[in-house]
């Protein structure tokens, strides 16, 4: 469903992203895991069309990304980390509008804008100008913006953003229904215990370079230790968080 091979991007003299290959089958929750800096957004960027590769290759749903673009975006739905919306619009009018672009029929788009409304608790609020919005209530019209046209392919970059307790797990029960009706969804998030509860397999990116591949307790055991947390942590060279914790209470106490 996702391919890449040997897939980079360069900015001036570094390598954002440097020779990834990547097979993703359908149905997986893939997570993609990775510091700040490290190619995570980058990567979705030139999975989803927005940017082109320096060099390299990526094929989603069997097109390649730059030579057949608007077949990829055709089949796929995006969150982006952070996303815009036309704020002048209703939550109403922006998935109408988003179901339009796709030329959803009319009675599709109705019913799946009714749906995603009344699932996301913002049924009462279709009508109100997205700039009146809470980040949350913006971030559920995102995604339902997102799944509108039933994509088969989804790209997440920190979709939980702002999301209550009982959004997130809604959210995440849907991901998981999803999976079982071979959806491929591309997951990345600086929350390691939802992906590694909610994940079918897992990449570390580190400095642009793949670093790690399996199940979180592929990863965990392959470094000794007993949590994708921690793992994470030993694979990219992060100080000990109980450490760091100590010599920055330190630094407070210090006059």
């Amino acid at each position: 469903m996702i391919e890449t091979h040997n897939l980079s991007k360069n900015y001036n003299a570094k390598n954002a992203v440097n020779n990834v290959t990547l097979t993703i089958q359908e149905g997986e929750i893939f997570g993609f895991l990775g510091a700040n800096g490290a190619g995570k957004t980058t990567t979705v960027k030139m999975l989803t069309g927005m940017i082109f590769p320096t060099s390299g290759s990526a094929h989603v749903a069997g097109f390649d990304v730059v030579q057949r673009g608007i077949e990829v975006k055709k089949r796929i739905g995006y969150v982006p980390e952070n996303g815009a919306l036309f704020e002048s619009l209703t939550g109403w009018e922006y998935l109408q509008f988003t179901a339009d672009l796709h030329h959803l029929d009319p009675h599709v788009s109705l019913k799946r804008i009714e749906e995603f409304l009344t699932l996301f608790g913002l049924w009462d609020e279709r009508n109100g100008r997205i700039q009146q919005y809470s980040k949350g209530m913006k971030q559920k019209i995102l995604i339902a913006a997102a799944l509108i046209h039933n994509p088969q392919v989804l790209f997440l970059d920190e979709p939980l953003n702002g999301l209550d307790a009982n959004a997130a797990l809604v959210f995440k029960e849907l991901l998981k229904k999803l999976s079982g009706q071979k959806k491929t969804v591309f997951f990345t998030s600086h929350v390691l215990d939802v992906v590694e509860k909610l994940c079918t397999r897992i990449v570390v990116i580190h400095e642009g370079i793949i670093i790690a591949d399996g199940t979180a307790a592929q990863i965990a055991q392959s470094t000794g230790q007993a949590t994708l947390e921690e793992a994470f942590h030993t694979l990219t060279g992060v100080r000990d968080a109980r450490e760091s914790a100590q010599d920055f209470l330190e630094a407070l106490g210090r006059e």
